[in-house]
C-alpha cells in the first residue's frame, strides 16, 4: 500500500497562525466598537434620564433592533452604574418572589425566601441599573411575581438599596416572540416611553459619535417652587375632572399601557416637579406625562399647565404698555378673555381704559382677529359716564373688517345652499 509523506503545511503547527489571525480580528472588532459621545438634544433620552433621576420604573417600548438595549448600556456607563440585565421571560416566578429555603427549625423560624444571585450582587454594590429585558414575553405568572420587585424593590426577604434604578424594555405584542399583553397592575407601575429611532442620530452614531446621557441638573433654588407647581397642576385638574382620578381602559391592549390611577398621578406629580426644577422642554414633559397617565388625561394636564403660566390679568391691567402677551394664539385669546372678565367683575373707568390699551397692544404684536370677541365684550361693559377712549378708533377697522368677513361668509353659505 502506498504511503504519503505529509506536506510542509501539515508538518507546521497551525495554532500560532490561527491565534495571530484571531488577534488581528480582535483588534478590528475593538476599532469597530470604539465610539465617543457628545452632548446632543435628544428628547426621549432626556425623558429617560429624568425618570431615572426621579427613581421611577421606566418601560421602553420599541420594535426589535431599535436600540433599546444599547441605550440602556450607554446610560449605565454614562451614569457610572453597574448594569444588571435580567431576561424576564426565561425566569420562573420564584426567581423574583424568592426561593423557599428550609432551615434548621422551620416551625420556629419559618421558611425564608432566598433571593437570586443578581439581587444579592446589587445589594452588595449598593447601587446599579437593573434592566428587565423582553418584558412583553414574560407569561402572566412571571408578571405577577414582578409586581413587588417593581413597586417595592423587594425580592423575597431582600430589599434593594435606594441606589438601584429599574428600567425595562418590551416589544409590541405584534413583534414580540410569543408575546403577551402586560397585566394592568404591572403596566400601571411604569413610566411608558415609546422608543423610536432618529435618522440623524443613527447615522452619526454609526459614524462613531452617539448622544451622551446625562442626569438633569436640578436648580436647588427651584425645588420648593417646582413641588408647589406640580401639586397645583395635578390637584387642579383632578378637582375639575374627578373622573380622571382612576380610569381603567376597556381594551386589553390599552390596559397594558399608561392609564390614570392614584398611583400614576403620584408619579406624574413627581415627574412634573423634576422637569420644572430641571428646566426641561415641553416636549420632554409631554413624553413623560403622556407616558404615565395616557394621551387623553396627559394632554388635558399639559393644557392646564399652559394656562397656569399665563400672566395675571391684574398685572396686565396695571401696565398694559409693558404687557408681555403669549405668542400662541389660543393662549393669547385666553389672556385677553381673562382681562375682559376681570374688568367685568370689577368695573372701573381706569381699568376699562387699560383693557382697551391692552387690546391695541395685542393687535400690534399679533393676529388682529384675536381681539374681535374681547373688543365686542369690552364695549358692552361701557357705562354712560365713560368717554370712548381713543384706542377704540384704532380697533374699529379690525372689528368692522371681521364683521364684513362674517357677513360675506354667511352670504356665501346662503348662495351655496340655494344652489343645491
Amino acid at each position: 500500500m502506498p504511503t504519503y509523506a505529509p506536506s510542509r503545511a501539515t508538518d507546521a503547527p497551525a495554532h500560532p497562525a490561527h491565534a495571530s489571525q484571531l488577534h488581528v480580528a480582535g483588534e478590528l472588532l475593538s476599532l469597530l466598537r470604539d465610539a465617543t459621545t457628545e452632548p446632543r438634544p435628544d428628547p426621549q433620552l432626556e425623558a429617560l434620564t429624568l425618570a431615572v433621576a426621579a427613581d421611577l420604573p421606566v418601560l421602553l417600548w420599541g420594535e426589535p433592533g431599535i436600540g433599546k438595549t444599547a441605550a440602556l448600556t450607554q446610560l449605565a456607563a454614562a451614569l457610572d452604574l453597574p448594569l444588571t440585565t435580567v431576561i424576564a421571560s426565561v425566569h420562573e416566578p420564584s426567581d423574583f418572589s424568592g426561593l423557599p429555603i428550609v432551615g434548621d427549625d422551620p416551625a420556629q423560624q419559618g421558611v425564608p425566601m432566598a433571593p437570586p444571585d443578581w439581587a444579592v450582587r446589587l445589594v452588595r454594590a449598593g447601587r446599579g441599573l437593573l434592566f428587565l429585558d423582553e418584558l412583553s414575553t414574560a407569561p402572566p405568572a412571571v408578571q405577577a411575581a414582578l409586581l413587588r420587585l417593581v413597586l417595592e424593590r423587594r425580592i423575597g426577604s431582600l430589599q434593594l438599596p435606594p441606589g438601584v434604578r429599574i428600567v425595562a424594555a418590551a416589544n409590541p405584542r405584534s413583534s414580540a416572540a410569543d408575546g403577551w399583553e402586560l397585566s394592568p397592575p404591572l403596566a400601571n407601575r411604569f413610566v411608558h416611553l415609546q422608543w423610536t429611532h432618529d435618522h440623524e442620530v443613527v447615522v452619526r452614531g454609526l459614524g462613531g459619535t452617539w448622544p451622551r446621557a446625562t442626569l438633569p441638573r436640578l436648580d436647588p433654588e427651584k425645588l420648593a417652587e417646582a413641588v408647589d407647581f406640580a401639586r397645583r397642576a395635578v390637584c387642579g385638574l383632578l378637582a375639575a375632572r374627578p373622573g380622571l382620578v382612576h380610569r381603567l381602559p376597556n381594551s386589553e391592549a390599552r390596559r397594558g399601557g399608561p392609564w390614570p390611577s392614584p398611583r400614576s398621578w403620584e408619579m406624574t406629580l413627581c415627574l412634573i416637579a423634576f422637569a420644572t426644577a430641571a428646566g426641561s422642554s415641553r416636549e420632554v414633559l409631554s413624553l413623560l406625562v403622556r407616558g404615565t397617565v395616557g394621551d387623553g388625561p396627559g394632554l388635558e394636564l399639559l393644557a392646564g399647565l399652559d394656562r397656569m403660566d399665563l400672566p395675571d390679568p391684574e398685572v396686565l391691567l396695571a401696565d398694559p404698555a409693558g404687557a408681555d402677551l403669549p405668542e400662541r394664539g389660543d393662549l393669547r385669546q385666553a389672556v385677553l378673555d381673562g382681562v375682559v372678565e376681570a374688568v367685568r367683575k370689577r368695573p372701573d373707568r381706569s381699568r376699562w381704559d387699560a383693557a382697551w390699551a391692552l387690546l391695541v397692544r395685542a393687535v400690534e404684536t399679533g393676529a388682529p382677529d384675536l381681539v374681535v370677541v374681547p373688543a365686542n365684550t369690552l364695549a358692552s361693559l361701557r357705562q354712560e359716564d365713560w368717554d370712548v377712549p381713543a384706542a377704540i378708533e384704532r380697533l374699529a377697522g379690525v372689528v368692522s373688517l371681521s364683521r364684513r368677513a362674517d357677513h360675506a361668509a354667511a352670504r356665501s353659505a346662503v348662495v351655496t345652499k340655494a344652489g343645491r
